[in-house]
Parts: C-alpha cells; sequence; structure tokens
C-alpha cells in the first residue's frame, strides 16, 4: 500500500504545467482564487483513477492517445496565453488569471496525457496486485485525488511565500511571461513525444 503513495507523491509533486501554474498562482497572491481550479485537477485525477482502476486498460485505445495528447498541448497552450496576457495589479488581488476555474482544472488534467500515465500502472498494476477492487477503488482514488489536489496547492503556497518578498508589478509581469514560456514548452515536449513520435513509429 505504502508503494502506491510513493509512487502516487513522486509523479504528483514533480514540476508540470498544473504545479506549475500553482506556483504561478502563489506568487500573484492567487492561492484562495485558484482553489477551484487546483479541485478541478483533484476531480480530474479521481474520475481517471476510477475509471482505470474499474475498467482498467480495456477503457484506452492506443490509436486514440495521441489525438487525447495532441488536445491536452492545445488546451496547455491556451492556458499560456492567458498567463501571458494576465493583467497584473498588485491592488487587485483577484486580477492576474483569475479565470482558471475549476473547469480549466479539470480539463487541463483530463488531457494531459502525464496524468494518464501517472494513473496507469497505479490503477491497472498496483491496485490489483493488492486486492483493492470495486468500492475499494473509489475510496482510494478519493484519497490519491486528495494528493492530487494537495500538490499545486502546495505550489501555490510556496509561490505566496515568495510572492510576498516582491512588490513591484513589473517583476510580476516578467515571471508570468517565463510562466507562459515554459508552458508552451512543456506542450511542445508533450506534443513531440505522444503526439508526433507515435505517429512516427507508425
Amino acid at each position: 500500500m505504502s508503494e502506491i503513495f510513493a509512487y502516487a507523491i513522486g509523479v504528483m509533486y514533480t514540476p508540470g504545467p498544473i504545479n506549475l501554474l500553482g506556483l504561478h498562482s502563489g506568487l500573484n497572491k492567487q492561492t484562495r482564487v485558484h482553489l477551484g481550479f487546483f479541485a478541478g485537477v483533484g476531480m480530474a485525477m479521481f474520475i481517471l483513477f476510477v475509471i482505470l482502476g474499474i475498467v482498467g486498460l480495456k477503457f484506452i485505445n492506443p490509436q486514440l492517445l495521441p489525438f487525447i495528447s495532441l488536445a491536452g498541448c492545445l488546451y496547455i497552450l491556451y492556458i499560456a496565453w492567458k498567463v501571458a496576457h494576465a493583467n497584473v495589479k498588485l491592488s487587485d488581488k483577484q486580477s492576474a488569471a483569475k479565470s482558471l476555474s475549476f473547469r480549466d482544472g479539470l480539463f487541463m488534467q483530463l488531457l494531459n496525457p502525464k496524468a494518464l500515465i501517472a494513473t496507469l500502472p497505479v490503477s491497472t498494476i498496483q491496485f490489483p496486485s493488492v486486492g483493492i477492487t470495486g468500492s475499494a477503488v473509489v475510496i482510494w482514488s478519493i484519497l490519491l485525488a486528495v494528493l492530487a489536489f494537495g500538490a499545486p496547492t502546495s505550489y501555490s503556497i510556496v509561490g505566496s511565500m515568495m510572492g510576498k518578498q516582491i512588490s513591484d508589478p513589473k517583476y510580476f509581469k516578467a515571471f508570468n511571461l517565463v510562466m507562459a514560456a515554459l508552458l508552451v514548452y512543456v506542450s511542445l515536449s508533450i506534443g513531440y513525444d505522444h503526439v508526433i513520435v507515435p505517429w512516427i513509429v507508425k
């Protein structure tokens, strides 16, 4: 059982598009505003764990994965555009990227191929190996979804502590652009690994 948590924490808490957005949220003093976004991430992971845990690999059509990955890459690019064009006003604590919502977190994580890759080993290998089936899958999925919610939230809290040391809006704007560039890089790297390479291999 501890192996499941160890794997989940190792995968969920490493830097990725969701956690980068969590850090960005905290730096812009947006942790409370974006709790819905973080909850959407947790809900997406819950859905993936439950569906894959109950249905298993039969649910996944390998031929559809590049298309799902492409949709995820485009969504990450969309979020990067929103971050880059966020209006930073330190007097308005809900100004920067305030439109990141529960729906954004849900769809960004559902369309994130790394989320699917993270949930597959747990749902299809680790759950059955320790006898987690039926309703127990739902209970474990809730626990793992809470961990998924905690990942970007913890990044946001760290970002908030760092952001308290910064008062000039130009630094936040510069950071927004850096974060947007990182998200574009993440999107392109995911696109190469999970869209272009599979199509070339075909």
